[in-house]
């Protein structure tokens, strides 16, 4: 799973870095379901969830 967030990070990132926000949005929308799924698991601590999702969709808002 952790690469798969890895994974989830960069497509996000490279996608804001290309100016293309409407595949940023649905890479992110992606990444917070795996997100708390993680944190729900026990896999990253859940306020590690909150400040990767907080931060990227700041970013998008931008």
């Amino acid at each position: 799973m952790r690469s798969k967030l890895r994974t989830g990070l960069k497509s996000v990132r490279k996608s804001l870095d290309d100016k293309s926000v409407d595949g940023a949005k649905a890479a992110l929308k992606t990444l917070q379901s795996l997100v708390d799924k993680m944190a729900t698991k026990g896999i990253i601590h859940r306020k590690t969830a909150s400040r990767y999702k907080s931060r990227l969709s700041a970013r998008i808002a931008k």
